[in-house]
């Protein structure tokens, strides 16, 4: 059966006519010279089809014990003109031979893009960007990209496939940790940041790295939050929630996109043509590249909407995907495609034209080897100032979740600490998934950093107690022994790094393994215990929870783990983390977020009796932990709520005070729920926060301007505009502790 017989059956090819554009700022406009578009046009018109399928295919470099290497059938393609960019290909001298070969030896010369995952650091490793979000420091966020793109281009790197900005609402998805979380309005904030903080502003600098925005579309909505599985949801539920981050990397002027590994409505991503096209180029106006998800294009066979690797290269070439990675099909199938008239020549050259413009965009026609410089790859790598930063980075995305008797800071009185815990020294785990070049070797551990901050004022001693994911308790013993010398004691509980990530789905998301055991043994000693966290994702810690403990959520930190950690633990640092994912009670919660709909029958927690309302009969309906929350060392109050409402904006402001006897930095939340709509509101929607550093003792005033624009929402006929009515206004510590008050907006 034909592509557009099968659309016929598929109610995304109805939507295609009414699906209007989501309005967009102007995007970052990377300008080519009138050379490099005559440029362009020259090789167009002298590339023969296979040089051209060439340039539309992408291919995997490999490692092995000597360093980079690239297969043999590879290198021939190269030199044949016949490969347009290479992925897990770096450092300067590797980089520099490949790109010789096509600059030199193939027919037209024409340089190669080289691509990487660089997900949360290069070299430098920074948190798990879930982590990061946390910390809720756009700045911050900005410019780890930053120095990421300087490492990376420092050793021979273009191209980065990020930033991964899916929303998702369901902790079982291992992928949460490369994300921003549960909210669509702070994930388009910080999605933004990651773009400007990889390219910059002038792609052709030396030290700018263009972006991919992923995994174009929904990507974090999988059925039963299984990595790669089915998506299927309503057109406004995917404007409403998922869409957004994408066009907000659009607006930023991101240089590419890469194709999603799910279907949606009944069209995989890859072949999708209302998706790559109709909205992602001629609504959104985006002017950049589509490349697939590793060898995507293939898979069409397995999803049932190819007969064959040909048929699904001609599907996702009239899609609108220009790069094929690793799969090979346009390089094996699109000249015969081409010959057949199923492509047209006018389709091919626009896929084409988009990858040599990007090459463009980055320089590589006026100079192949611009990034390619054996003293960038010296100087500009782990530098004293990137690691100082990366330390910095750990200890702002700590979250404090539980602080009973003010365990945490440690006392200055503790003169012995024991740290127990299967990852208490284990730096493999501190660099979390997709770790691109970091090495484990160069991480601080938790021991590590504690061991440096407690210098010879503590005594810090370490047992292990239970690996992280099985039943063996023989190490329990020894670890309560330990615990019985101590003054105090820090449990490193957790994960490992691979199990969260790609292909690192769970249906069990509680503490692994027998440490909840080793946490109750350690707790009957009597010593104060402060928990540290280590995982990938939003766990069920409700038994962990239940005890007498401190627990610092601290995620995985990247190369500076163990000292920022230390920093938190010691107070040097007072934690201002904020969860920006809802942690549950259990599994049979999920999906659990803040922003929820009430229901026609909303739980009333005040009324009992009434059994006919939205509940379970085995666990309250609230998170364990809810989006926004998070502890500090001191306290704040809220008071004196202002609203004011004029022509065009809502003015709010707050009286914030610290009441402890710390400084400290805190997240003021704004929060907005439109009492009645068209079709039905979340109970709460983010529309703002400000991250303010009060003094102990001292109140701020902290105010908020909301235009009217920001209350639009996706109506019936998929058009974004607010509703004139009631809204409540609430300002706050998190999304379920704050002040609230009413307006009406006419």
């Amino acid at each position: 059966m034909q592509y557009n017989e099968k659309l016929n059956f598929l109610l995304v090819a109805l939507l295609i006519l009414v699906v209007p554009a989501i309005q967009a700022q102007k995007p970052v406009v990377h300008e080519l010279s009138t050379s490099d578009k005559v440029k362009i046009e020259t090789l167009l018109s002298t590339m023969t089809p296979d040089e051209k399928a060439g340039q539309l295919s992408l291919f995997l470099s490999g490692w092995d014990t000597t360093g980079p290497v690239l297969r043999a059938d590879y290198l021939n393609l190269i030199k044949e003109g016949k490969a347009g960019a290479i992925f897990n290909a770096y450092t300067v001298d590797y980089v520099r031979k490949l790109q010789r070969m096509a600059v030199e030896e193939s027919r037209l010369k024409i340089p190669l893009m080289f691509g990487y995952d660089v997900i949360h650091g290069h070299r430098t490793i920074f948190p798990i960007p879930i982590a990061q979000a946390c910390s809720w420091d756009l700045t911050a966020i900005e410019k780890s990209e930053r120095i990421a793109a300087v490492e990376a281009t420092a050793e021979g790197l273009n191209w980065t496939f990020a930033p991964m900005v899916d929303i998702s609402r369901d902790p079982r998805w291992g992928r949460v940790s490369e994300g921003a979380g549960e909210d669509t309005w702070l994930g388009c904030k910080i999605a933004a940041a990651r773009v400007r903080g990889f390219q910059g502003d002038d792609l052709r600098a030396n030290n700018t790295l263009m972006a991919c925005a992923k995994h174009f579309a929904a990507y974090g909505a999988p059925q039963a939050g299984r990595d790669y599985n089915t998506v299927d949801m309503s057109m406004i539920s995917l404007y409403e929630w998922y869409l957004p981050p994408y066009k907000a990397c659009v607006d930023a002027g991101a240089g590419s996109v890469m194709a999603s590994f799910n279907e949606i409505a009944g069209i995989p991503s890859t072949a999708n043509k209302w998706l790559m096209t109709d909205l992602l180029r001629k609504e959104w106006g985006f002017d950049g590249f589509v490349v697939t998800d590793y060898a995507s294009i293939n898979e069409l066979v397995n999803h049932g909407i190819a007969e064959d690797f040909k048929d699904a290269a001609w599907q996702a070439l009239d899609a609108g995907v220009d790069m094929d990675m690793q799969g090979s099909t346009y390089l094996n199938h699109m000249p015969e495609l081409l010959n057949e008239k199923k492509i047209t020549p006018a389709t091919i050259d626009h896929a084409v034209r988009l990858i040599l413009e990007a090459k463009a965009k980055l320089g590589l026609f006026e100079d192949p080897y611009r990034y390619c410089n054996k003293s960038r790859e010296k100087k500009e790598v782990m530098t004293a100032d990137q690691l100082d930063f990366a330390r910095h980075f750990v200890s702002q995305s700590c979250v404090l979740l539980k602080n009973p008797g003010q365990i945490l800071p440690i006392p200055a009185k503790v003169k012995t600490i024991a740290i127990i815990g299967p990852l208490g020294d284990s730096r493999k785990e501190m660099l979390g998934s997709w770790s691109a070049a970091g090495s484990w070797e160069k991480c601080v551990s938790l021991f590590d950093g504690v061991k440096k901050m407690a210098g010879d004022k503590m005594e810090v001693i370490l047992e292990k107690g239970c690996n992280i994911n099985d039943y063996d308790k023989s190490g329990f013993d020894a670890a309560v022994r330990l615990a019985a010398k101590a003054d105090y004691v820090i449990l490193a509980l957790g994960e490992s790094c691979g199990m969260s990530g790609e292909a690192a789905c769970r249906t069990s998301i509680g503490v692994p393994g027998v440490q909840n055991d080793l946490a109750e043994a350690i707790v009957k000693t009597g010593k104060p215990v402060a928990v540290v966290l280590f995982n990938g994702r939003p766990l069920a810690l409700t038994k962990l929870a239940s005890m007498p403990v401190a627990i610092l959520e601290t995620w995985f930190g990247g190369t500076e783990a163990g000292d920022g950690i230390a920093d938190v633990l010691s107070g040097k640092v007072n934690p201002a983390g904020k969860l920006t994912m809802t942690f549950p009670r259990n599994e049979g919660q999920i999906p659990l977020f803040y922003n929820g709909k009430n229901t026609g029958r909303p739980l009333d927690p005040a009324d009992t009796a009434d059994e006919y309302v939205s509940r379970y009969l085995d666990c309250s309906n609230d998170p364990l932990f809810p989006f926004g929350y998070g502890l500090s060392y001191t306290r704040f109050s809220y008071s004196g709520l202002v609203t004011k409402v004029d022509d065009h904006n809502i003015s709010i402001a707050v009286q914030v005070a610290n009441t402890g006897d710390r400084d400290g930095e805190e997240v003021v939340q704004l929060y907005v729920r439109d009492k009645v709509g068209t079709v039905t509101r979340p109970v709460k929607e983010l529309k703002g926060f400000q991250k303010v550093l009060i003094k102990k003792g001292e109140t701020q005033a902290v105010s908020f301007n909301l235009p009217f624009d920001d209350l639009a929402f996706y109506h019936p006929d998929l058009k974004k505009y607010w509703d004139p009515g009631e809204f409540v206004v609430y300002v706050g510590t998190s999304s379920a502790e704050t002040l609230s008050g009413s307006i009406t907006v006419k």
